[in-house]
């Protein structure tokens, strides 16, 4: 496994594809199951550029507190930017199964997208519990990526595109076995919810074509997939757009859990 790296490259990357509708449609639901409110105090673990972290600090208001916790310096850079003039705000450079943060200290936390990155998902999951007071609220939103359905007329190829892709993730299909672990970490009430994103057009907003230079990049030259066989992959997602028949969809799951 290569994971992805967080340069400034990526970064830019990130910050247009979390601006995307069906991104922006994912924060819509993550918030609601968040459910912030004034005077809360929230863990975001993997934050990012920190776009949980400035839409939760307008949740719970200058009596509340947010916190962000990311591995990538420059992503930090970024969320300390979208951020600036709050005062109840803390960032902090560190990894999923290590937070520097006191026990018991959150009312609610989240991490959307990251344990599918993480080695010892357990470990992370025994820091969220740690952090979060005795009836506090997790979200956990990751994708099972064996969900994806992608058109091409060559099936062959985007069989090896997506099996290079899977190269990025620690566990690929983490949501198949989630709820067990939540549960064995001390959680309860543990719930999952599946949302289907999928799209029949090739436009900047929708999440298969935005995620399309990433995968491209990040596939050429890995498991015998070449610059130029990625490059021709990415193309034709184009050129289906351009003809009407593009088609994409994912299953993402939004998990949410009770700390004991």
């Amino acid at each position: 496994m290569t994971q992805l790296v967080f340069d400034d490259r990526l970064a830019s990357q990130l910050e247009t594809l979390y601006r995307t509708r069906d991104v922006l449609r994912r924060r819509r639901l993550v918030r609601e199951a968040v459910a912030g409110s004034a005077g809360k105090r929230i863990l975001d673990v993997g934050c990012g550029p920190g776009f949980y972290v400035a839409e939760l600090l307008e949740q719970v208001g200058p009596t509340g507190a947010v916190a962000g916790v990311d591995a990538s310096p420059q992503a930090l850079a970024l969320a300390r930017r979208r951020t600036e003039g709050h005062d109840n705000v803390a960032l902090y450079q560190a990894d999923a199964t290590d937070l520097p943060v006191p026990d018991a200290a959150f009312d609610a936390a989240l991490s959307v997208q990251v344990l599918e990155y993480v080695a010892d998902v357990d470990a992370a999951l025994a820091e969220l519990g740690r952090a979060l007071r005795p009836g506090g609220r997790l979200v956990i939103w990751d994708i099972d990526w064996s969900t994806v359905s992608w058109h091409s007329a060559d099936p062959a190829r985007m069989r090896r595109v997506l099996g290079a892709w899977d190269g990025h993730l620690a566990d690929p299909c983490l949501p198949r076995t989630l709820a067990p672990r939540l549960r064995a970490a001390g959680f309860t009430d543990v719930r999952a919810t599946g949302h289907s994103f999928a799209s029949i057009e090739f436009t900047p907003d929708a999440y298969g074509a935005a995620v399309v230079p990433l995968v491209q990049e990040y596939v050429a030259g890995r498991d015998g997939v070449g610059a130029d066989e990625a490059a021709a992959w990415a193309a034709e997602q184009a050129e289906l757009g351009e003809r009407g028949q593009f088609f994409f969809a994912c299953v993402q799951f939004c998990f949410t859990a009770t700390a004991s």
